[in-house]
């Protein structure tokens, strides 16, 4: 203890500081400023059998209309304090929808979209457009566009749904709305009236002069997907550029009037590794969640390595070293807060302490982000 901290006349000055509401910096823990992130959340794998499970005996117990809204089993970061939260600014949860049930239109000011590991005979309803959604689609709700979904078939059905929830609710800017009762459309097209005019690869409707914030593409097909990853891989092993490294291609999923993020403060992106082959070594500021779509492998977070198949999800926060290692071929969606700390140019990304040289340079890092 230093003098200073010994005389009186310091300790009521400390005094007076506590009365009138404000606190020293010279008092202030180090973390105030630290050198690195320091997040709160943990690296967590939920396995996809044990959260599927629970979301089959929900759907026998609990009902889905008006009030509870929706049937979502929300993925809460264990070192998050018991919020529903899967990082301090994403969330995600698994929604299961039963046969015939339908769940009601509402709308809210966070941004959504919904991922659909398997099945079909759903339908989300998006501001009046019927999309379907069908095994490896990925769907998207802007924000404040009505929306409820209704399940035209005998089996039930389950996707990932992600949603800025926490980064909107620490700016203290969500607003929700509840719809109409009866969900606007009930037909079941094939396409929705957004696919028919925005879904044509690099053509863009004449009349639509205005930018939109985010895409107004409600759906991002997985035939499209599964073409444009296995083209690059196919690309590198004829000798050309363009996959994200050595065995590992990666798409993200854009808005086609802007050419940024499909949403505005969510990136979506989808990885492949060939069987054997891995993603560089790489820890970024900011957090993402990861599924796993298809294959199995291993992931390395922060040093500890988890084994991972179809379905696990994966919680990765700020400045965590995250690598995936693929058995044999492996898909990956990811979505991550990525938008939002660019456009606060607060992004930062590199290869962690150890990482091997060869793998500091490849674009797989940039995938990651």
């Amino acid at each position: 203890m230093s003098a200073v901290d010994l005389d009186p006349a310091v300790s009521a000055l400390y005094e007076d500081f506590e009365r009138a509401g404000i606190l020293p910096l010279w008092t202030q823990r180090d973390d105030l400023m630290p050198l690195t992130p320091q997040p709160e959340a943990v690296p967590h794998v939920w396995p996809w059998r044990d959260v599927y499970a629970l979301a089959q005996r929900a759907g026998k117990l609990v009902p889905v209309g008006r009030g509870g809204e929706r049937r979502a089993i929300a993925l809460a970061n264990p070192g998050l304090g018991g919020h529903p939260y899967a990082t301090p600014t994403l969330w995600a949860a698994v929604q299961y929808l039963g046969p015939r049930e339908v769940a009601p239109e509402h709308r809210h000011t966070q941004s959504a979209f919904r991922f659909v590991l398997e099945g079909e005979g759903v339908w989300t309803v998006v501001d009046g457009d019927p999309v379907a959604m069908r095994r490896g689609d990925l769907l998207l709700t802007a924000g404040w566009a009505w929306h409820g979904h209704h399940n035209t078939q005998a089996e039930p059905m389950a996707w990932l749904d992600g949603l800025d929830i926490p980064f909107t609710g620490y700016l203290d800017a969500g607003f929700f709305e509840f719809g109409p009762d009866e969900i606007a459309d009930r037909s079941t097209p094939d396409r929705s009236r957004s696919e028919r005019l925005w879904g044509h690869p690099g053509l863009r409707p004449a009349a639509a002069v205005q930018d939109t914030p985010h895409s107004p593409l409600a759906a991002y097909r997985w035939e499209h997907t599964d073409s444009a990853l296995a083209a690059q891989l196919e690309l590198q092993a004829e000798g050309h550029p363009g996959a994200a490294g050595p065995g590992h291609a990666a798409v993200r999923f854009s808005n086609p009037t802007t050419g940024r993020d499909a949403l505005p403060t969510l990136r979506t992106e989808m990885h492949r590794l060939a069987a054997g082959a891995a993603t560089a070594p790489r820890r970024t500021s900011g957090s993402s969640v990861w599924q796993v779509f298809g294959g199995s492998g291993t992931v390395s977070l922060d040093g500890g390595v988890s084994e991972i198949t179809r379905g696990d999800m994966i919680a990765v926060p700020s400045w965590c070293p995250l690598q995936f290692t693929a058995d044999g071929p492996l898909d990956l969606f990811t979505f991550s807060d990525a938008p939002i700390l660019e456009r606060l140019n607060l992004a930062r990304s590199e290869p962690p302490p150890g990482a091997a040289a060869g793998a500091a340079g490849g674009a797989s890092g940039r995938g990651l982000g």
